[in-house]
C-alpha cells in the first residue's frame, strides 16, 4: 500500500509543478528529485502524467477515505465540549476517555462512532493520550509536605557522614 505524501492538495500539487517547471528547464530527473525531496520515480511518474494530461495530470485530488461524519463547525464545537471538561458533560471524574467521548457526539450531534475509531478523531483535533498520575484516595497532601520540609532533612545522609 502506498502511503500519501504528508501535505495539504494544493501544496502537493505545487510540487508537483514545480518539478516539471525544472524538468522544462533541463535539470535531471534525479536532480529535480533532489530539489523537491522525493524519489527519482515519483518525478518520472509526474512528468509521465504531464506529457499525457497536461496540468491536469498534476493536479490535487481528494484524500482517499470515507470522509469525517462530523463537519467543520461540528469538530470546532466537539474541542470547545472537550476543553471543558468531561465533568461539565455531567461525568462523575473530568477524565475523558473514549467510549465518553463517543457518548457526547451522539448527544451533542446524534451522530455515532465506534469507540475504536475516536482515538483517531481525537487525533485529527490534536489531542494526544494522556494516562491520568495514580494517587491513592486516602493521601494527605498537606502531610507529605510536612514530612519533607520537617522529616527527610533529618533523615537524608549528611555528606561525609
Amino acid at each position: 500500500m502506498e502511503m500519501r505524501p504528508v501535505g495539504k492538495g494544493k501544496q502537493l500539487e505545487q510540487r508537483r509543478q514545480r518539478a516539471i517547471g525544472l524538468l522544462n528547464e533541463g535539470h535531471a530527473p534525479v536532480e529535480v528529485a533532489r530539489l523537491v525531496g522525493v524519489d527519482r520515480r515519483s518525478v518520472r511518474r509526474w512528468n509521465a502524467a504531464y506529457r499525457k494530461q497536461g496540468a491536469k495530470g498534476l493536479a490535487a485530488r481528494p484524500a482517499p477515505g470515507r470522509p469525517s461524519k462530523l463537519t467543520a463547525r461540528q469538530r470546532q464545537r466537539m474541542e470547545r465540549v472537550l476543553l471543558r471538561g468531561a465533568a461539565a458533560s455531567g461525568f462523575e471524574s473530568d477524565l475523558w476517555t473514549c467510549p465518553r467521548v463517543a457518548l457526547v457526539i451522539k448527544g451533542q450531534f446524534g451522530i455515532s462512532y465506534h469507540v475504536d475509531h475516536i482515538g483517531r478523531l481525537l487525533r485529527s483535533l490534536g489531542w494526544t493520550p494522556q494516562r491520568p498520575t495514580r494517587r491513592a484516595l486516602e493521601r494527605d497532601e498537606e502531610r507529605i509536605q510536612r514530612w519533607i520540609k520537617q522529616d527527610w532533612p533529618r533523615i537524608k545522609k549528611k555528606p561525609g557522614s
